[in-house]
Order: structure tokens, then C-alpha cells, then sequence
């Protein structure tokens, strides 16, 4: 699904932090329990990842889809695109979109696919996806502007950051709420809160997933080496740790924690001060934000 990249170092720390066996294998059924990634999606990735690749390529992927077909046509002809002419072929919609939407959309339609059925008291994952849309869309900005890392590569890291959670609020939910509850209660991250009460932390968890899923090794290491000693200095890891504390100080969406960190000095000289003139740099997020709220109800 794309290429491996050799390993990088972290800025501190030498591992994960081990989890018992039993824990382990209930996560990784848990992990098994939970949707496949939509292969048509996979395809429309794969194709997007290659300049050969045309549009109509892209449509024979997306017709063949009626669910991905739909939505894709819903968003093309929502009042966020004021059209005042209905689009009713997808060779058109991919047209108007453009490849990156298309993209976008795509993975946001996969996105959707894997929120839990039933809430859990203080997490909305409906405000957790709107969170996860708005990094994403952050944190392709930043890299555009970082220059140094595939832009699209940090928005499907800042889309997956989260989704640990989703695993985590349908199978160990009476756990996952405490550490939501110690996490608002006592102001600390919910990385420390759910490493506290289950043992592992959501990041860990979505690295599992999103290995289930054949993403990249550089993408992986992204959502696994998020936070605290085992964050890695990488451009892709830069970028998406800073959309995340963006995202959450500017209350696009809520993620079940308010916990706002500071950027790490790799981080800090990476992206070119601290968060708040990170923010100050980044100029008007509206349209992220506004993209992240039409893809989230789609």
C-alpha cells in the first residue's frame, strides 16, 4: 500500500511500553473484531499514489462501489460547493473534486465505517471523527508548508491518530470511561490515563489497526510513536502531533481529552517555534475546518 522508510530516531526513549499477554490478546481480537478496510478504498489510494493513474481509472474504482457512489455524489452537490447545477455522473464529480478530494472523501467514507454502534458516557465519536478530519486536514497544511513529507501521507495520519479509541470504546468500554474521566478530572493526557487503568494507551491500539490494515511502516510508526518518551522525530510525526494539539486548542471537534501539550523542541525546531506561532504562521484554518464538518456528515 506504499513504501517502507527506513527507521528514525525518537526523541527519547528506546520501546514501546509492553503490555501484559492477556491484555495483548484481547486487543488483538479486538482488533480483528473490527471492519476491514474497504477495498475499494485501499484501491482508490493506490491509484492516486501513481501520476500514470487517470481518471478513469479512479471512476471504474468508485462506480463499482454504490456506497462510496452515493456519498461522493451527496458531497459534490452539498451547499458547501454551491453548484447550481446538479452533478449526477462520478466521471464528473472526480473531475470537479479533484484527485486529492477525492482522496480526502474517500477515507473519510472508510472513517465512518468503523465508529461504534453504541456511545460511551463522555466520548462522542461523531465529535471524535470531526477532531480526526480536522488534524488531518492541519496537518496537510503543515506539510505543505514543512515541504519535506507527502502532505496526503499527514492527513491519513492525522485522520487514524485517534481511532484507537473507537477499538477501545466497543470493547473495553467500562475501562476506557474511567480513563476519560481521570483524564478531564485530573487535567492529564489520556495517553497517561489509559496506560493507568487498561495498561496500553489508544496510539498503540490504532498502530495495531491500522497494521491490520497493510498501511505503511512510516505511517504506523507515526500513530505508535505519537506521544510521551517514545515520539519520534520525524517531518510526518512533526506535523501530525502539531495539527492534534491545534485541532483540540482551536475546539474543532473533541477527542474526550482537552489536554493541550506544548511542542517538544525537535518539534518546535521542525516546525518553526512554538504552538502558538505555529498558529499564528498557519494563517485561517476555516476552510479545514469547514471541509472536516462536510466530510463528518457525509
Amino acid at each position: 500500500m506504499g513504501k517502507r522508510m527506513a527507521k528514525h530516531p525518537r526523541l527519547g526513549g528506546t520501546s514501546t511500553h509492553p503490555m501484559k499477554p492477556e491484555l495483548s490478546a484481547q486487543l488483538a481480537v479486538a482488533v480483528d473484531s473490527m471492519p476491514a478496510f474497504p477495498k475499494s478504498i485501499q484501491k482508490i489510494l493506490e491509484l492516486t499514489r501513481h501520476i500514470e493513474s487517470s481518471s478513469k481509472d479512479l471512476v471504474r474504482v468508485i462506480e463499482k462501489d454504490p456506497v462510496v457512489t452515493i456519498k461522493v455524489l451527496r458531497v459534490v452537490n452539498s451547499a458547501y460547493f454551491g453548484r447550481p447545477k446538479q452533478i449526477n455522473s462520478i466521471s464528473h464529480a472526480v473531475v470537479y473534486l479533484g484527485i486529492n478530494t477525492i482522496k480526502n472523501l474517500s477515507l473519510s467514507i472508510a472513517a465512518i465505517g468503523i465508529l461504534p454502534a453504541s456511545q460511551v458516557p463522555g466520548f462522542d465519536a461523531r465529535q471524535c471523527l470531526l477532531h480526526s478530519l480536522s488534524t488531518a486536514g492541519i496537518a496537510r497544511q503543515l506539510a505543505l508548508s514543512l515541504g519535506d513529507v507527502d502532505p496526503m501521507d499527514c492527513f491519513v495520519a492525522g485522520l487514524l491518530h485517534d481511532f484507537g479509541k473507537m477499538v477501545l470504546a466497543q470493547f473495553l468500554p467500562e475501562p476506557f470511561q474511567a480513563a476519560l474521566k481521570s483524564s478531564q478530572t485530573n487535567g492529564v493526557s489520556l495517553h497517561s490515563a489509559l496506560r493507568e487503568e487498561i495498561g496500553t494507551d489508544h496510539a498503540e491500539v490504532c498502530a495495531m489497526l491500522v497494521e491490520r490494515w497493510r498501511f505503511p511502516v512510516d505511517l504506523i510508526d507515526t500513530i505508535r510513536f505519537q506521544r510521551g518518551a517514545d515520539i519520534k522525530d520525524t517531518p510526518m510525526v512533526a506535523c501530525v502531533f502539531t495539527a492534534n494539539q491545534i485541532s483540540k486548542k482551536l475546539n474543532f471537534g473533541f477527542a474526550g481529552n482537552a489536554c493541550i501539550e506544548e511542542l517538544p523542541p525537535p518539534i518546535a525546531k521542525r516546525m518553526g517555534g512554538s504552538l502558538d506561532q505555529v498558529i499564528l504562521d498557519i494563517g485561517d484554518l476555516a476552510g479545514a475546518f469547514e471541509e472536516a464538518k462536510l466530510f463528518s456528515r457525509i
